[in-house]
């Protein structure tokens, strides 16, 4: 019964195999793609955002809600936190409860976009060490029968394999832990700075209607 049961369990364990390479591969596929939004983000849009929140709190007090608009679009901030500022400055019409669920649903839409852009890097950086694991355990099992034998080139084969995709799921978790972590400190900071940003604009929409 314990024979059937380990040869059962050693089939399965095998059969993992192929699959756990393939997603390895796709990994490590993710990983080069984390690094190329990367860099598209920092020369098509961190290299323009050269915006100074306490500047643009002080401007936006001097200038009052007549001149939110001209203010907001020659700003450095970016495309996003630009449409945001531009859409509550819009809201003068509105009561001040709807002004305020408005600005907090756009945070919100704001803190959502941001976890997806982070999404991904964190799921590879999870996944790349298990499936790393997987692909170093799975062909071990024939290795040491292999030795057992003598048959030391089956042993080098498993070993090769365990070898390349324990390499392959830490390089590409490493790569994306990096990058989520640099997107992590952009984007916290982007939030502090849009919240204090819309607090004030809705001072001045405010204090204009």
């Amino acid at each position: 019964m314990n024979a059937t049961l380990s040869e059962i369990l050693h089939v399965i364990g095998q059969k993992f195999l192929i699959p756990c390479m393939v997603v390895l591969i796709l990994l490590m596929i993710a990983a080069v793609w984390q690094i190329g939004d990367l860099l598209v983000e920092i020369f098509a849009e961190r290299r323009k955002c050269k915006a100074d929140a306490a500047f643009l709190i002080r401007e936006i007090h001097q200038k009052g809600a007549g001149g939110l608009k001209k203010l907001i679009e020659e700003s450095g901030l970016l495309p996003r936190q630009k449409k945001a500022l531009l859409s509550l400055s819009e809201s003068g019409d509105l009561p001040k409860a709807a002004r305020t669920a408005l600005a907090e649903k756009l945070l919100a839409a704001e803190e959502e976009y941001c976890e997806r852009s982070t999404a991904v890097a964190d799921m590879v950086a999870k996944l790349g060490p298990m499936f790393g694991l997987l692909g170093t355990l799975i062909p071990l099992g024939p290795g040491i029968v292999a030795l057992g034998q003598g048959d030391t080139a089956t042993l080098a084969g498993s070993l090769a394999v365990a070898f390349d995709t324990t390499i392959s799921g830490l390089i590409s978790a490493a790569i994306c832990l990096v990058i989520s972590n640099i997107r992590k400190r952009w984007y916290d900071s982007d939030l502090v700075s849009l919240e204090a940003l819309m607090e004030c604009v809705l001072e001045e929409v405010g204090e204009d209607a």
